[in-house]
């Protein structure tokens, strides 16, 4: 039967893989161009036996067959190797077979004298090295070599090899250090030698690891024993040159002495001393050669230093001394110096200059330099001392102690010309006797001055915590401390005073500060009011002054008055400011009452009464009348007082038209704090004046005489004796002098005349002399301080009444303990004790019987 052409094409196949199969080769080791035509043909191979006929047509096949047998044959054939791939042919269609290549048999043989000629070479390029001449032969052939024999396992002979050259070379070099002698020349040359020696080691190590590393690439890395090229030279470096007890004495004292040299003031050589530190730190040997020593040496020159330089110079210019210092020795550590060094020296410099004076600089000149507000020179030393430990916890207690003393004590000269330099065009009444002035808070003769001084001092010291201090909260809390602290050392005035230094300046005619100054001062006045311990006495003297500027229309700005009474409320609370508040009410209701009032009294009078309408036509009063809530408003004393018919006419009509509305009020009349407007005939021409109620009284005794002794005044108008005869000197001895008195004199006394003073002159039309109403009287501050008492006494009594409630049996130290957490006034235990006597007769408590110090409560 014949053959189909798949048939006889597969037989073909079949029988060219038999030959194929039958001239196999072995590739000779020595041969790399048959190796690469084995890598160059393999994916052809591979191609070959992946040939599927089953998916390609018969003269397909026959082309790929034909195309690919030159190829094979011509690998086989010129490359010598040995095929495999006959046996790819009878596998089935789509298999193949990896390609095995056999390794050497043997590795290339060494003559025999090969180590001993190389290491040779090697010696001499070493040997070059060390005395810096040419070497023989090429890195390239140098560094083959060493790969040499490295792979043939003569690492260790080499590495042994090499560092014996290498010590004998640097066992050498020490003879240079020896003999030498000390002086400071010879210490700085033998520096440079030292320095000298140690560069060519480090240029001759690197060029030698250059050469040999291969070594230190294999052997070095897989035996952790094994120290590096690198670190084998400086091992050899440190253990035969450095280590020498003398080299390594004189290398230190040369460096000691060209820091302290540096530290002097003279030019050194930094570079060297970078080098020859960099040795050190290099060698591990830094800290223990050369830093402990180093310290030493500093802690030694700085103790010195700073206790000569604290005898000899002022803390200003010492503090700057300092830190130059720590400027300076922060330099040498950036430059030459280790940085592990850094922490230790700084700290020691620090504590020598700073730590063991801190003391004494603050007690030299601390108060000195807050004196003359020397800010630059504070703010240095608030630094500087915060780099030390305790620093600024003691420069923040002397702060405290400073603040203390100086407002407790007048202000130097020094201070008093920083306050006018930093408070320009205020005006300051502060005297100087021997180094301080007189008392701030203590004496009676600085009450006039003492607020001014108060702010003026907190301004000063309120710049120094910002610009020098940095705000620190502890000098911040520390300065209230303190403040609190010699504010109350007198109780109950500073209070009084702040209250009445409030109403200078919302007075009328306080013309000093514009609305945005104002505020800004009531700001600060309500910070010393929160020192204060006894602000009742505070409230007490405030709501006196505030009548006053309310009644008399004395206040210079209602928004003022209203932001100060906000600020208060803000501050203590709403109790605290009721009845101020109340005050302002009754102000505004008055107005409106006042209002209805006049429409009232003009109907009445047209209506009712043509002869009081006449009479108002002929005298042309015009009364106002302020309605005043007692609980409100500070207690006068009643005063009967004869005033003019017509005046008394419209305060009946008043009492019957408020009355009508208001049934079941009593109308008490207070002339205390009333005022008038008086038209008066002089030579020179009309005035207008105006007086209080008991001046226009006086005044208007002289329409009917002239001449008039005291006594007679005094009975006519029905005005106490102390109030007449201050408003007779008001009349007679001020700078209005609308009455003569005669005899003339300040004082009035009994049987003193008065005449109307029809000469009288002056550039204004309408005259003030009603000013003595502003004016406080003794009495009255008395009797405000006395009711600020009564009133403590209430609130005492009312306290331990509430803890006795509660407690029902307590000791007496727990209940003045309890009495102290809830009053907020200051009290002395004698006045406690004498409260709890007056419950215990009134039968609120008793005392025990067995225990005198224990009490019980009387329900």
């Amino acid at each position: 039967m014949p053959f189909s052409n798949a048939t006889r094409k597969k037989a073909s196949h079949d029988q060219q893989d038999t030959e194929r199969s039958q001239r196999k080769r072995r590739v000779s080791g020595e041969n790399r161009q048959g190796l690469a035509g084995l890598k160059r043909h393999k994916q052809e191979d591979s191609d070959f036996c992946h040939s599927d006929p089953a998916h390609h047509s018969s003269s397909q096949m026959d082309e790929s067959v034909n195309s690919r047998k030159p190829n094979f044959s011509a690998l086989v054939g010129s490359n010598g190797l040995t095929n495999r791939a006959s046996s790819l042919a009878n596998s089935k269609p789509g298999t193949a077979k990896k390609l095995v290549i056999k390794n050497f048999k043997g590795k290339p043989k060494l003559h025999d004298n090969y180590k001993e000629e190389t290491w040779m070479k090697l010696r001499g390029a070493v040997d070059a090295i060390h005395k810096s001449t040419s070497i023989k032969y090429s890195l390239e052939e140098l560094y083959q070599a060493v790969e040499n024999m490295c792979s043939h396992k003569m690492a260790v002979m080499l590495y042994d090899s090499l560092k014996v050259v290498c010590e004998e070379h640097i066992k050498h070099q020490i003879t240079q250090f020896k003999g030498n002698s000390g002086d400071e020349l010879d210490s700085v040359l033998f520096l440079r030698k030292i320095n000298k020696c140690w560069q060519d080691h480090c240029r001759q190590m690197i060029m030698i690891r250059s050469i040999f590393l291969f070594l230190d690439r294999t052997y070095v890395l897989q035996n952790s024993m094994v120290s590096s090229l690198w670190d084998m030279g400086l091992d050899l470096f440190r253990q035969h040159i450095i280590s020498d007890t003398s080299v390594q004495t004189k290398t230190v004292d040369g460096l000691l002495l060209l820091i302290e040299r540096e530290r002097n003031g003279e030019m050194v050589d930094r570079s060297l001393l970078k080098s020859l530190l960099g040795m050190l730190s290099d060698l591990q040997i830094y800290k223990e050669a050369f830093e402990v020593r180093f310290l030493q040496e500093t802690e030694r020159l700085y103790a010195a230093e700073g206790q000569r330089l604290m005898q000899e110079r002022e803390i200003a210019e010492y503090l700057h001394h300092v830190d130059k210092r720590l400027e300076e020795e922060q330099d040498r550590l950036m430059f030459y110096m280790d940085q592990s060094t850094q922490k230790p020296l700084v700290s020691c410099v620090e504590k020598q200059l700073l730590g063991e004076h801190l003391v004494n600089i603050l007690q030299k000149g601390l108060h000195q330099l807050l004196d003359e507000n020397r800010t630059d020179d504070l703010k240095l030393m608030y630094n500087l001392f915060a780099k030390v430990k305790a620093g600024l916890e003691t420069l923040c207690q002397h702060w405290g102690d400073y603040i203390k003393k100086m407002s407790r004590y007048g202000i130097q000269g020094s201070a008093l010309n920083w306050f006018q330099s930093y408070l320009p065009g205020r005006k300051h009444c502060t005297s100087i006797n021997g180094s301080f002035g007189s008392t701030i808070v203590i004496n009676p003769e600085k009450d006039k001055t003492m607020v001014q001084e108060l702010l003026d001092f907190k301004d000063k010291v309120d710049n120094i915590l910002q610009s020098c201090f940095s705000s620190n909260e502890k000098f911040i809390n520390t300065m209230k401390e303190s403040f609190e602290t010699f504010i109350n050392k007198r109780l109950n005035k500073p209070a009084e005073l702040i209250a009445k230094y409030v109403d200078s300046k919302l007075r009328a005619g306080n013309k000093e500060a514009t609305e945005e100054e104002l505020e800004r001062m009531l700001d600060k006045i309500m910070v010393l009011f929160r020192f204060i311990h006894g602000k009742d006495v505070f409230e007490a003297f405030y709501k006196k002054d505030l009548a006053k500027r309310l009644l008399v229309g004395k206040s210079a700005s209602v928004d003022a008055e209203k932001s100060m009474l906000s600020k208060l409320k803000q501050e203590c609370g709403g109790a605290f400011t009721s009845k101020l508040e109340g005050m302002f009410k009754d102000m505004e209701l008055s107005r409106d009452i006042m209002v209805h009032f006049k429409q009232y009294a003009q109907h009445k009078a047209k209506g009712v009464d043509e002869h009081i309408q006449h009479q108002k036509d002929s005298i042309s009063i015009d009364l106002t009348v302020n309605i005043l809530t007692m609980g409100y408003w500070p207690t006068y004393i009643p005063m009967e007082v004869h005033l003019p018919p017509e005046m008394v006419r419209y305060q009946e009509i008043f009492k019957s038209f408020y009355l009508a509305k208001h049934s079941g009020r009593k109308l008490q009349w207070q002339p205390t704090l009333g005022h008038c407007v008086l038209r008066a005939d002089f030579r020179a021409g009309k005035k207008e004046l105006q007086v209080s109620l008991f001046q226009s009284l006086v005044l208007i005794m002289f329409n009917d005489g002239d001449g008039f002794t005291t006594e007679y005044i005094k009975q006519y108008t029905g005005i106490e004796d102390g109030e007449l005869r201050r408003t007779l000197q008001s009349l007679a001895c001020g700078k209005a002098r609308v009455i003569i008195k005669t005899p003339k004199g300040k004082e009035v006394e009994d049987g003193d005349q008065f005449h109307f003073n029809n000469d009288f002159k002056h550039k204004l039309y309408r005259i003030k002399i009603n000013q003595i109403q502003m004016k406080e009287t003794q009495e009255e501050n008395v009797n405000t301080t006395e009711r600020v008492f009564q009133d403590r006494q209430y609130q005492i009594d009312a306290a331990i009444v509430r803890i006795m409630k509660t407690r029902k049996t307590l000791t007496h130290t727990l209940l003045v303990s309890e009495l102290y957490n809830q009053l907020k006034f200051p009290v002395k235990p004698a006045d406690l004790k004498k409260r709890i006597e007056s419950l215990i007769d009134r039968d609120y408590m008793e005392r025990d019987k067995e225990n005198s110090n224990q009490y019980h409560y009387v329900a």
